[in-house]
């Protein structure tokens, strides 16, 4: 086989792997004012980084939402891919 046609055969199984993993996504939530069981998406965080890095990330941005003055609102991260 020659290398273009293992390239041609292979690099689609290797784009395959690479979508919609999740495992290391992160993506922090907020509530609404008018209704606490609202989800509203603020940010994601998918850094190469790794799980531990964007979940720090996600818990630093929500603990900065939360410390401003006059926010009344409910800010949380969940592992994974936004999820109305």
């Amino acid at each position: 086989m020659t290398p273009k046609l293992r390239l041609t055969l292979f690099m689609p199984l290797v784009l395959l792997a690479s979508c919609d993993d999740d495992s290391r996504q992160y993506t922090l939530y907020r509530n609404s004012a008018l209704d606490a069981n609202m989800r509203l998406h603020v940010a994601s965080f998918d850094s190469a980084d790794g799980e531990s890095y964007n979940s720090e990330n996600c818990q630093i941005a929500a603990g900065l939402f939360v410390t401003q003055p006059g926010v009344t609102v409910r800010y949380w991260c969940e592992k994974g891919k936004f999820r109305k």
